[in-house]
């Protein structure tokens, strides 16, 4: 199978933090708290990181729950990480700019065998693309100036 390339594109509101990612058509606002700089219309990246995690889990759990002959009747994902904004925010070199530390708590709602919800469990932790990517990837940063 091919390497599928995903696309998007995020602008910034010129003069603000307030930004918009588009892909596909589908359109997704991100902007920072009062208290960080911001004018708090939107979550700000971090926060859309965690949804996107919890996302994913719970996308595999419906593309998986049949696999494992397991009968959903809710899933949801609690998600809390840990970020000291002072790495951001330039006031301690010392500390990571990201998260030091993700949680994530599924909550299953099911009548299935407790073998096949450890199944399913399984399947999500090791195929969740989202928690992959948050295990390490090479993240590169090219830049173009235009001037005017």
């Amino acid at each position: 199978m091919t390497v599928e390339a995903f696309k998007s594109n995020v602008q910034l509101q010129p003069g603000r933090l307030l930004c918009e990612a588009t892909v596909r058509g589908f359109k997704v606002q991100m902007d920072e708290p009062e208290t960080m700089g911001g004018t708090d219309q939107a979550m700000n990246p971090v926060e859309l990181l965690l949804c996107a995690l919890g996302g994913c889990l719970c996308i595999c759990a419906g593309a998986f729950s049949k696999a494992a002959r397991v009968d959903l009747t809710a899933f949801e994902v609690d998600l809390e990480g840990d970020l000291d904004p002072d790495g951001f925010m330039g006031k301690n070199k010392n500390v990571r700019t990201g998260f030091q530390g993700i949680r994530a708590v599924m909550k299953i709602t099911s009548k299935s065998p407790q073998e096949n919800l450890e199944k399913m469990i399984q399947m999500i932790k090791t195929v969740c693309p989202v928690s992959d990517t948050l295990k390490g990837v090479n993240v590169k940063a090219d830049y173009e100036i235009k001037h005017g």
